[in-house]
């Protein structure tokens, strides 16, 4: 195979998004869309990436640190000027140079591959990725020879009515050899309405050079979506999560509406798992085997193991063990640390805190700061209370402690193991095994209070 440099077209200021942030960092299922073309290239092991950028040029450089070269396009004036900024990085160089923009997330490496491998082996001075589109409408025709070589490139408002019907289209990726390449765009001129220089004049410069333009056409016209505006970035989306959606039931987990189901790029599920409509897993997420996650959950950046029942909660940064139930409507904020066969029920917040093993937290309860030993038991409604408005403090909680329901607990204090707080207390000082602690007003009854009331004046 021959050596292979790869140009990721990424300068453009992306208008049509209406946005701040570069194009090319738009997020699809959770990756930047540069982050995308970058992965299916990577595995074609190429001597180097050059990423161009211009505007944003910073915010991309930062963000692809690392993982390619950059050569900067000061002036956008076309993908043909913006190859050329290349030049000096690569113009010597031998082997090939495949050229693809970095607003198109949903090339496959196995396409590339495809397209590589035919270049190598028709010796073309450029190969072109075609796509077949049962919809052609607004995109470039690929006009083929009888000898199946790629006489032109035609553009729909500059296409006849007879080539508007061809339906192989330009997907705007190509191969080319690398000497022939910068030869070509030295010859480029910007004798248009945009003033600009084009990356596809090129294939007339090498024509009239006697070369060879050769086209690989993929059959998944999908891949070609380039995206420009926020409608293509939720076709996009879409797209990649039933990609995803599809790899996960074909590696044994249930999702009952997939449709409606949005697992961000990397998330690891194990086989079993159940998971209904309406549930987003985000970023590092890692769910092992036998879990049932119903409509409404939102997992980021945890774990999750095995056997447990997690019912329209919302996770951020949590780390849960095996045979829990979770919810409904529980609230797990990072470094929430959920010991196996533990219970949190409804409208449950739990946040830099430890709940042990088998222990149960009743619902409409807050659980911050803390360490719950195994078996305790908390009841409805229970604050542990650890922010004095200026520093956090903690609570520990031992074995089989009993909290009683409507329970504040102000840190820092211990409740050891077995201990007991009596319902409605407010628990400021220790409590000591087998003691409980009881802290609340004593109850006072008055006599014919009834008639008191205003609705029994007038």
């Amino acid at each position: 195979m021959q050596a292979t440099n790869v140009v990721i077209l990424a300068a453009g200021n992306g208008s049509r998004m209406k946005s701040d942030l570069p194009k090319v960092l738009h997020q699809v299922a959770g990756r930047a869309m540069v982050d995308w073309v970058v992965a299916a290239v990577a595995p074609l092991k190429p001597n180097k990436i050059l990423t161009v950028t211009g505007v944003g040029a910073k915010q991309v450089q930062d963000h692809l640190a690392g993982k390619t070269d950059f050569v900067v396009q000061e002036q956008q004036l076309g993908t043909g000027h913006a190859v050329l900024q290349t030049k000096q990085a690569l113009a010597d160089n031998q082997g090939a140079t495949l050229i693809l923009s970095g607003d198109t997330p949903l090339f496959t490496t196995e396409t590339l591959q495809a397209l590589l491998d035919e270049h190598a082996r028709t010796k073309n001075a450029v190969t072109v990725l075609t796509a077949f589109a049962e919809n052609p409408t607004g995109y470039g025709r690929i006009v083929r020879g009888e000898d199946e070589m790629v006489l032109k490139i035609v553009e729909e408002k500059d296409a006849s009515v007879t080539e508007r019907r061809i339906q192989e289209i330009n997907t705007g990726v190509y191969i080319f050899d690398n000497q022939l390449l910068f030869q070509a765009l030295s010859q480029v001129g910007n004798d248009n309405v945009q003033a600009e220089y084009y990356l596809p004049d090129t294939l007339d410069i090498l024509r009239e050079m006697g070369q060879q333009i050769g086209a690989y056409q993929t059959m998944d016209f999908s891949e070609s979506m380039g995206v420009n505006d926020r409608v293509a970035l939720a076709a996009a989306n879409k797209i990649m999560r039933m990609r995803i959606n599809q790899g996960h039931m074909q590696n044994g987990v249930e999702l009952i509406d997939p449709d409606n189901t949005y697992i961000d790029a990397g998330v690891q599920i194990g086989q079993d798992t159940v998971i209904e409509g309406n549930v987003t897993l985000k970023g590092k997420t890692v769910i092992g085997q036998e879990n049932v996650l119903t409509a409404g959950t939102r997992i980021e950046d945890s774990t999750i193991g095995d056997e447990n029942i997690i019912t329209s909660s919302q996770l951020e940064e949590a780390l849960v063990g095996n045979k829990t139930t979770i919810g409904p409507y529980a609230h797990l904020r990072p470094l929430a640390d959920i010991k196996d066969q533990a219970h949190l029920g409804n409208f449950v917040e739990v946040k830099k805190a430890t709940v042990g093993l088998g222990a149960k937290v009743g619902h409409l309860s807050y659980v911050g700061n803390a360490q719950l030993g195994a078996d305790v038991n908390v009841g409805a409604g229970t604050i542990f209370v650890n922010y004095d408005g200026v520093n956090k403090f903690d609570t520990i909680v031992g074995d089989r402690a009993f909290i009683g329901s409507n329970t504040k607990i102000i840190a820092p204090v211990t409740l050891a193991d077995e201990s007991i707080t009596a319902a409605g207390s407010t628990i400021t000082d220790d409590v000591n095994f087998h003691q409980m602690g009881i802290a609340r007003s004593r109850q006072a009854n008055k006599d014919d209070f009834w008639d008191r009331m205003p609705h029994k004046k007038g």
